[in-house]
């Protein structure tokens, strides 16, 4: 019987004496743990992370409703569809109560809105409402509120949507949630001033932080 027989090359590239088929195939088990090259082509590389996945679970976190008192709860039903963290002011405006006294009266936020890397989504203001970088907004009216564990920060809010505008994510909101509130509430009734039967009017910005729910039906 021709015994068979095989060329093969050192893991240098130098030809190599011709060798029985037996005695080939122990010389290819000593080059795979002789040649790294070779060793180390046969590991698979590593799997990317599952971004998806992971940006998935993050956004499930910040969907999560927070707990907060029955008065401000919103309607069975309604999911959390947006967070956003406003930083601002709270202007007031120097004017005359219905005691003739003098008191600060709010105008209007004036806030941004940002998402849960700090980037700004969108913008806060007079009606109130609310306004995403996608053209969505929501207007609403507060209906309920409850005292801010400090004292010296503004109320907690439910408020009830009363009319949208554009096509996004705000376009199906139907309530808001203001909470987590810090700072806002309006200076001393001594810094708003009056005299005689004019009045001389005054503006103060009040530096604000809150965290706004936005709500709409079945969103999650």
């Amino acid at each position: 019987m021709t015994r068979t027989s095989v060329a093969t090359t050192s893991c240098r590239g130098r030809p190599m004496t011709r060798f029985s088929l037996r005695r080939a195939t122990r010389l290819a088990t000593l080059l795979a743990c002789a040649c790294p090259a070779v060793a180390q082509a046969q590991v698979p590389a590593p799997e990317p992370p599952d971004k998806a996945k992971d940006l998935a679970f993050a956004h499930a976190q910040v969907l999560d409703a927070p707990e907060v008192p029955d008065a401000i709860k919103v309607q069975p039903g309604e999911k959390v569809l947006l967070r956003a963290r406003a930083s601002g002011v709270q202007i007031y405006v120097c004017g005359t109560g219905t005691d003739g006294k003098p008191e600060w009266t709010l105008k209007a936020p004036d806030a941004e809105l940002l998402d849960e890397q700090g980037a700004v989504i969108g913008h806060h203001s007079a009606g109130p409402s609310w306004k995403h970088r996608d053209g969505s907004a929501v207007n609403g009216k507060a209906t309920a509120h409850v005292d801010a564990p400090d004292r010296d920060s503004i109320p907690w809010l439910l408020i009830a949507a009363t009319s949208h505008s554009g096509k996004g994510v705000l376009a199906s909101v139907t309530s808001v949630q203001r909470i987590n509130t810090h700072g806002g509430q309006p200076p001393a009734p001594s810094g708003c001033t009056s005299s005689g039967t004019g009045r001389k009017v005054r503006e103060a910005r009040v530096p604000y932080r809150a965290d706004y729910y936005f709500y709409a039906p079945g969103a999650r």
